[in-house]
């Protein structure tokens, strides 16, 4: 085993790791995937569901690119819910309860059908490094593996302490042991690790559960798949269940507040900073103390399981107080636990240390991916392991990097705002992070990605075949839409008033039509129209979406092309910014710690100001004047 080269290792097999094995052997890398138990490649370590706000829009985009998170999550659902389904597209998101079990069951499946990918049962201790290039891996055994690009995916592994109460041990979930050598690797070849934490809820029994107490939340009636090029011969693949809603009390936070002096949140135990968008109860109970109640959530963790996952309660508090507090909440009186909660304490890298394409500014051939530089979430984490897989993989052959700017996709915003500013804590995805996010929808990532993706390798022709059919399907709703019309008349007028509208004077179309607030072209049809309308509903909310918003969509678009003029303009990674003229000392030292790749990204830096950003392009330029001035063609 010592002695094969590979192209491309990924240390890992959580979601990130899934993603960037199939990405890079779908590229013709020759890849092996290390992980300490092959069982768990895939596991959902936390809840049992994918997607959600903004979640829903890196799931359909890592789908559009090719990777294998949204196909998964279709074989796997067993509740699909659309959440701002009533507001705008530009915040709609998808969600899915999945079967926790059958999801890694299924991912296994799917990886070892991937030509060119092993998975391998091993411990990766150390990255090799010779002359700031990766060499290869030491493995716990003593064996080395021999590759120049290594993709290192640890999630929350790395010098993982498991805090429930007063009690610690080494893991990264229960179950599974934590990696110390790498941690201690990867500060030796120069990355600055911080301490993250993150937790769990407790598990339940179903049948200790009184339901008849608590709120049902069915799924969609009509629920959408995730993927758009995986299909089963049905839809939903799986039965579909309902989730229950109840609420914590005054009663479950006095228990709360009462055990504060046992939470290692509390007492020094945890000092790494969790998330602030999932915050634990003990935590929720402490920073909203006007709060009565927090809302939970308790899903099934699958068909073939009676544990329910109680979301809303991550707690480390003490076992006992777990079952007291628990116990307090409307239906959970007789709650019988499977699991108690904990929380997970480990190492992250500063992801400001990372390129676009998320290899290491210093260590050439090294990438990182998922939890690792920061991020929470099995979506974050999947996008950047798509991301860092193929880039690994381009690496691995000498072909240029390939990257998504953040006015491209969430995937881009994601990795902009990662390397540039860093993660004090857990990263957590959202629309408002994306400010352009009306063109960043859900609905159209294959629309925006997928013929990347098929250029570069990561889709075939089967899947690009779809994807000029939907195009095709789009253009020929919006040419009979132009064609169609609604002259003044008593026929007319009856449909106008029946939906409380305005009525017209003169002969307008079906697309003008469709851009008053309230019409569908489901309207439409009982007006007449139908020559060509797709029963399709992806096609029709495509065309509905373009019509409605086609003004604030170009004008989007007007603003991007001046944002890309300047976006592009590349920066040296090693400039020493101390002979920029007109910097101040700090706008010097945040440019140096960051070292950003483009003059956007530098724009994009806190603290940087615009007038610091017109110092810096003038130098830029002027040196490329004088690079070009003294150069022999230019001499001669």
């Amino acid at each position: 085993m010592g002695k094969e080269i590979w192209d491309v290792i990924v240390i890992g097999g959580g979601h990130a790791g899934c993603e960037a094995a199939v990405a890079a052997a779908k590229l013709g890398a020759r890849t092996a995937l290390l992980t300490m138990n092959p069982d768990r490649i895939g596991f959902m370590s936390c809840n049992p569901a994918m997607g959600g706000l903004a979640k829903g829009q890196l799931i359909k985009e890592i789908d559009a690119l090719g990777g294998v998170m949204g196909e998964n999550t279709d074989r796997t659902a067993i509740q699909y819910r659309r959440l701002n389904s009533s507001k705008g597209p530009a915040v709609r998101s998808s969600r899915a309860q999945c079967d926790k079990k059958l999801y890694a069951l299924r991912m296994q499946e799917r990886l070892r059908g991937v030509p060119g990918l092993a998975l391998l049962g091993v411990e990766a201790t150390e990255v090799l490094v010779e002359h700031g290039k990766v060499r290869g891996l030491k493995l716990s055994t003593g064996e080395e593996l021999l590759t120049h690009t290594v993709v290192v995916t640890t999630g929350t592994f790395l010098a993982a302490v498991m805090h429930t109460g007063a009690e610690q041990a080494a893991g990264g979930r229960v179950g599974d042991s934590a990696a110390f050598s790498l941690s201690n690797n990867l500060k030796d070849l120069g990355f600055r690790l911080r301490r993250l934490k993150t937790g769990t809820p407790p598990r339940l029994h179903k049948r200790s559960i009184h339901f008849n107490k608590l709120d049902i939340q069915p799924g969609d009636e009509k629920p959408l798949p995730f993927s758009f090029y995986y299909r089963a011969s049905r839809f939903p693949e799986l039965p579909q269940v309902p989730c229950h809603i109840s609420y914590t009390n005054e009663n479950t936070h006095r228990i709360i507040e009462e055990a504060f002096h046992l939470s290692p949140l509390f007492t020094g135990a945890i000092t790494g900073i969790g998330p602030r968008y999932c915050p634990s109860i003990e935590d929720k109970v402490k920073r909203f103390r006007e709060k009565d109640r927090h809302q939970i959530f308790l899903e099934p963790e699958g068909l073939d399981t009676d544990e329910i996952y109680v979301n809303g309660i991550s707690t480390s508090l003490p076992r006992e107080v777990q079952e007291r507090f628990v116990r307090s909440i409307e239906g959970l009186e007789n709650a019988e636990f499977t699991k108690f909660g904990y929380a997970v304490e480990y190492d992250a890298v500063d992801a400001r240390q990372l390129r676009r394409t998320l290899e290491s500014k210093d260590v050439s051939g090294l990438f990182t991916a998922g939890q690792i530089n920061g991020t929470s979430g099995y979506e974050e984490a999947g996008a950047q392991g798509w991301i860092a897989g193929v880039n690994a993989a381009l690496h691995s052959k000498g072909r240029d990097p390939f990257s998504i700017g953040r006015e491209e996709g969430y995937i881009g915003v994601l990795i902009d705002d990662l390397i540039l500013k860093g993660s004090d804590e857990p990263y957590r995805m959202f629309t408002s992070r994306a400010e352009h996010r009306l063109l960043l929808r859900e609905d159209n990532a294959d629309l925006r990605l997928s013929e990347k993706a098929f250029r570069l390798g990561t889709l075939g022709e089967r899947e690009f075949r779809i994807l000029e059919k939907r195009r095709e399907d789009i253009d020929l709703l919006r040419r009979d839409l132009q064609a169609f019309a609604l002259v003044p008349g008593p026929e007319s007028e009856h449909w106008f008033t029946q939906r409380g509208q305005p009525l017209i004077r003169d002969r307008v179309t079906g697309e003008s039509l469709l851009r008053r607030p309230g019409i569908t072209c489901e309207d439409l049809v009982q007006a007449g129209f139908g020559a060509s309308f797709s029963p399709n509903r992806d096609v029709v909310e495509q065309v509905e979406i373009q019509i409605k918003y086609e003004g604030y969509i170009r004008r989007d678009e007007e603003l991007l092309e001046g944002i890309r003029k300047s976006e592009l303009m590349s920066v040296p990674v090693d400039l020493d910014y101390r002979e920029v003229p007109g910097l101040s000392a700090e706008i010097q030292l945040r440019l140096s710690e960051t070292r950003p790749e483009t003059l956007g990204q530098a724009s994009r830096l806190q603290g940087v100001t615009p007038a610091a950003i017109a110092n810096l392009m003038i130098f830029l330029k002027m040196g490329s004047v004088k690079s070009q001035s003294t150069s022999p063609e230019v001499r001669r």
